[in-house]
């Protein structure tokens, strides 16, 4: 049998659910201090491309966050901090708000070749299946996948009036059951699979390139998936055909990860911050039925985060991951002008 990996990150859906370990209800001392800094941050004039992390003073929240960080790298990988009065809050404000507790979360990467640090993630009509289909610009129904950075955080601002459900697994668990399973189809998944960049490859890059779906480096473990990416790699014709064993893996692994003991839903709550381990957890989502009035369209704020205690990896990732030292700077689709946006609500690609 193949080597199964211990720890905090193998857990199944149902214990997690039941679980209130990674989650935090904000207090009201928090509250203030966070809107004490907004205030400050303001008062200054600061905007979203002038806030520093000394702008935005989070001395107790600080540690708040330096305890999740603990919990995303060596426990189960999810942190929920949950309760933040949204409601006193217009939009712009909650948009400073989420970029200053970024700042002292880990440094945000640029989420496509437009360069777009702050992502709005709602429905601007997007086929996800197309060849430079966003999942986060829709209101499909999304696979169980991970984004192309350590720490993923979504900071809801409105819910959907029907659907749009968080779905989350663990990776490490559903590769340790391939393990158990079948030892021969986690040996297809270590090795290179074609990707497509969905357009978002560098100048003069091919559109396609190789990376493994399951990695290693100094005993610590690493996913990357995104089927949507590799099938479409499949496109062009000069990329090898899947194997009969390729398809088999990437089958089992949406199998165990759509599974009822593999992973657990939750409703969004106006105020919610998620933040999920990309290397360790799968993310997914239930399609969504907007409200009739625009402002009321569900709406959550992205961002893509390197943080300074994340794992090292393995070189094959070094695609995405450009450098491959644990706490590096990294990840992301780096921006194709150069230039970076805070706001894709209005932004056009």
């Amino acid at each position: 049998m193949a080597r199964i990996i211990e720890g905090a990150a193998d857990w199944r859906g149902p214990d997690m659910a039941k679980s209130t370990a990674w989650i935090h209800d904000w207090t009201k001392d928090e509250i203030t201090e966070i809107e004490r800094a907004l205030d400050r941050a303001r008062q200054a004039g600061k905007t979203l491309e002038t806030l520093t992390r000394e702008d935005f003073p989070l001395p107790t929240v600080s540690q708040r966050f330096a305890e999740a960080r603990k919990r995303l790298e060596n426990g189960g990988g999810l942190q929920l901090f949950r309760g933040f009065p949204n409601e006193r809050h217009d939009k712009d404000a909650l948009r400073l708000i989420y970029w200053g507790m970024g700042k002292h979360l880990g440094t945000a990467r640029s989420q496509s070749r437009v360069g777009d640090l702050l992502g709005d993630v709602r429905n601007f009509g997007v086929i996800t299946e197309s060849a430079g289909g966003r999942g986060y610009q829709s209101n499909q129904r999304l696979n169980f996948h991970t984004d192309s950075c350590d720490v993923t955080g979504l900071f809801v601002l409105n819910v959907a009036k029907e659907g749009g459900l968080s779905k989350l697994a663990s990776s490490v668990a559903v590769r340790n059951e391939i393990a158990r399973r079948r030892p021969d189809l986690l040996d297809v998944l270590y090795q290179p699979f074609y990707w497509s960049w969905n357009k978002q490859e560098p100048p003069g890059e091919k559109p396609y390139y190789q990376q493994p779906i399951f990695s290693e480096a100094e005993g610590h473990f690493s996913c990357r998936y995104i089927d949507g990416q590799i099938k479409n790699a499949q496109a062009f014709p000069e990329v090898p055909r899947f194997t009969p064993a390729q398809i088999e893996a990437r089958g089992l692994i949406d199998e165990l990860a759509n599974s009822e003991e593999f992973h657990f839903s939750m409703m969004f709550q106006p105020g919610d911050l998620q933040l999920v381990n990309n290397h360790t957890c799968f993310h997914s989502r239930t399609a969504f039925t907007d409200w009739p009035e625009e402002e009321r369209h569900r709406h959550l704020l992205r961002m893509w985060l390197a943080v300074p205690n994340s794992r090292p990896l393995s070189p094959l990732m070094a695609t995405i991951y450009q450098d491959q030292r644990a706490g590096a700077v990294r990840g992301g689709f780096p921006s194709r002008t150069g230039k970076h946006v805070f706001n894709t609500y209005v932004m056009t690609d």
